[in-house]
């Protein structure tokens, strides 16, 4: 199983998920701009690159297909190798993750968004910015959440200049729209949002209505981050669709 972490994350995020899956093989990395994992140049941070570098990484390990896990920013890269390299994946799971958005002037005004922030991540302290990133109410589970604290100092351990190019070349609204490519997804996915997530909850279900091979799985009381806020629930939602695809294949 390939693990991808969000936005100012890093391979350590999903360390709790993975204690409870000693039957799978799991492999974490830091996505560029964040963490140990350097590259050489700018546009090794634009999602096709990062792709081509995540999938040449399973050459080197002479891994043939994996289960794909993403979550959110890692979602994004995750359901954009589903569409691309869909041979190297028994399924893909997309935790809070989206295609991207489909109208130009949408994409406009978040490009527009990510680059202020950008400025923000060089120009501030590190501290100031996490802490008004997850003042959103889209993260109020996650801050209410008892290892808060914990999830902070990973985060602060990463370098916000390098943060401040992720979003300038990965961001939202930089990505390409994934959107009219669901319908030809061959391979199984789950899509997990948390119910008190409303926002992803409806991107969620519109993207299972356009994949005729997604399920959608709510995961109870918890918000964007259903891994960190209730990885018991996560693992096991894991676990029953690995459970589906391998009696699928026998």
């Amino acid at each position: 199983m390939l693990f991808l972490h969000g936005f100012m994350g890093n391979c350590d995020d999903f360390a709790q998920v993975i204690s409870n899956l000693e039957e799978f093989c799991c492999l974490m990395v830091d996505l560029p701009g964040h963490g140990q994992t350097t590259v050489q140049q700018d546009s090794d941070y634009q999602m096709p690159n990062v792709a081509q570098a995540l999938v040449q990484l399973l050459i080197a390990l002479n891994i043939k297909q994996c289960i794909l896990v993403g979550y959110s920013m890692g979602g994004r890269i995750a359901l954009y190798l589903a569409i691309h390299f869909t041979q190297y994946f028994q399924g893909v799971i997309l935790e809070s993750a989206s295609p991207g958005l489909s109208i130009q002037l949408e994409r406009d005004r978040r490009i527009a968004q990510d680059l202020k922030l950008a400025e923000q991540l060089e120009t501030s302290d590190l501290a100031d910015f996490i802490q008004q990133w997850y003042g959103k109410p889209l993260f109020a589970s996650f801050v209410g959440h008892s290892d808060y604290p914990q999830a902070i100092a990973r985060r602060l351990c990463n370098d916000p200049y390098k943060l401040a190019k992720s979003l300038r070349l990965i961001g939202l609204g930089i990505q390409p729209s994934l959107w009219k490519s669901l319908p030809k997804i061959q391979i199984p996915l789950l899509l997990i949002v948390g119910e008190l997530d409303t926002k992803f909850v409806q991107i969620n279900q519109m993207m299972a209505n356009s994949c005729p091979h997604a399920t959608l799985q709510s995961a109870n009381n918890t918000g964007h981050n259903v891994h960190f806020e209730d990885p018991f629930q996560f693992t096991q939602l894991l676990k029953d669709f690995i459970a589906r695809l391998s009696s699928t294949i026998d």
